[in-house]
Parts: structure tokens; C-alpha cells; sequence
């Protein structure tokens, strides 16, 4: 095992942590459960935790941690959120201060984390099944629709976009919906005039991937979403993860994932 290429979760927080490793996560522990991060000052906790509730396939709820305390748990995986993402964001009154890689001193005593299940948690189950994805972070788009709102905060929608051999969509829809902590199954395919989206070639976050002849545009809900509804709720300030640098469990959501037999659990 390399410091490249880490073979189970603690390996790659370890490195996170010592400032070893910055690069996104999209494409490497695929198998197990990725979260994205926000962070939100104790007064907003509850509304945001509503947030979540009201929309699950948007921001499907892993754990929250209590006001001041940076370590978040899991399935019995514990973390400390200030250190174990590759990189992060901080907003200050709506507006984007910083992107670091370390949250130790932007961490407040009042702030209160919350742990999102994201959609890398299902990228490798869809190459199983003879799906290409790609092992770079997928395009997401700010669609013309809105998420339910909670206490202060509001947002339209965005969803992430996998291009999707048309004969295997069906089978898209089936893998992904064994994955409710990953987005579950898509909430639209095809048109993507039908989300408001006007040019499918221009994301508004990530790159294009093109589409191949034979292939469907097939979207799901995105952990971006939360990100939007941050200026919206006029927070003194917040903290998020940075798009496709993601917190890594230790929990294996498949088992016919391919483990590392090398690493004691």
C-alpha cells in the first residue's frame, strides 16, 4: 500500500490529517460511505437538521455532532471534522473567506457539524454492474427546482449528472436505490430541459463529461444543495466540505466490494 493509494478509510483520514493527502476523493474508496460536511452555528442546528429530514434523497442525515465538539460518529467510526476532510470551505456573513485544508482555527465554540451521505458511495456498485463512471467528480447543475424549507434555510436543487448506457438505465435506478445513504435512485433521467437546465454542456460546478450516442443523461440529488441555501439563512458564518473532497467512513455498504485482507477491522 502506498501513500497514493490508500486501502481503507483510516489510512486516507490519516494522511487528511497529517496534510499528506488534498487531492479530491471522488474515485478511491468508492465502497464505503463518503459524506459531505456542513457546519453550522448551534442556534441554526435544529432548522438545518429539519432541513435534512424534509429532504432525504437531497441531504440524506448521518449524524450530527453536539455545539462545540468536532468529533462526529458514524457506525461506531469517529472523527474529528476540523482535520479529516481533504479540504473545506468557510462563509463569513454569506460570503466565501476561505479555503483550507485544515479547520482548526476557523472552529467555533458554538458550531455544530453535520455529516451528508454523498453519491461517490455508490460510483463503484455502478461499475460493478457494467456502468462506466467515471473516477473524476461528476458535473452538477442548479436546477429551476426548489428543496422544502425548514426554520431559515431554503434552496433550489442541484443534482450531479452521470452520462448512462441507455439499454442500462433500468439498472442505474436498481443499484442506486440500495444506496438511500448515497442519494439513492435518480431523480430525473433524460431531458434535462426538464430541470431547468438549459446547456448540459456547461455545469455549474465540475466538468462536462460528454455523452456518448448510446448513452442517457441520468441525475441525482447532489450534496452541493446545502451549500446554496447557506446565503439564504444569513448565518454570522458556516463551514462546508469543498466539492469532491469528501469524509470517508469506515462502514463497507456492499458486500461484494473487494476489501484489502492485509487491514485488521
Amino acid at each position: 500500500m502506498t501513500p497514493l493509494s490508500p486501502g481503507h478509510p483510516r489510512d486516507l483520514r490519516r494522511l487528511v490529517a497529517a496534510g499528506e493527502w488534498t487531492a479530491p476523493t471522488a474515485g478511491i474508496l468508492d465502497d464505503y460511505q463518503q459524506a459531505n460536511l456542513v457546519v453550522v452555528p448551534s442556534f441554526a442546528a435544529d432548522d438545518f437538521e429539519k432541513y435534512c429530514r424534509r429532504n432525504p434523497d437531497v441531504c440524506p442525515l448521518l449524524a450530527r455532532t453536539d455545539p462545540g465538539n468536532p468529533e462526529l460518529t458514524y457506525d461506531n467510526c469517529t472523527v474529528d471534522v476540523r482535520t479529516m476532510l481533504p479540504r473545506y470551505r468557510v462563509w463569513e456573513r454569506n460570503m466565501l473567506v476561505a479555503e483550507p485544508t485544515d479547520l482548526t482555527e476557523h472552529w467555533r465554540d458554538d458550531a455544530v457539524a453535520f455529516a451528508l451521505g454523498c453519491s461517490h458511495t455508490f460510483d463503484a456498485p455502478l461499475r460493478r454492474a457494467g456502468i462506466p463512471v467515471s473516477h473524476d467528480a461528476p458535473p452538477v447543475y442548479i436546477t429551476s427546482r426548489s428543496t422544502t424549507p425548514a426554520g431559515i434555510f431554503a434552496a433550489p436543487l442541484a443534482v450531479s449528472m452521470r452520462p448512462v448506457p441507455s439499454a442500462l438505465v433500468a439498472t442505474a435506478v436498481e443499484v442506486t436505490g440500495r444506496y438511500p445513504t448515497g442519494h439513492g435512485v435518480p431523480l430525473h433521467v433524460g431531458d434535462p430541459s426538464v430541470l431547468g437546465i438549459a446547456d448540459l454542456t456547461r455545469p455549474d460546478f465540475g466538468i462536462y463529461p460528454g455523452l456518448p450516442v448510446d448513452a442517457t443523461p441520468v441525475f441525482w440529488a447532489c450534496g452541493v444543495t446545502p451549500q446554496m441555501a447557506i446565503p439564504e439563512a444569513d448565518l454570522e458564518y458556516a463551514m462546508t466540505h469543498f466539492a469532491g473532497h469528501m469524509l470517508v467512513f469506515d462502514s463497507l455498504l456492499d458486500a461484494a466490494a473487494p476489501s484489502d485482507p492485509r487491514i485488521a477491522r
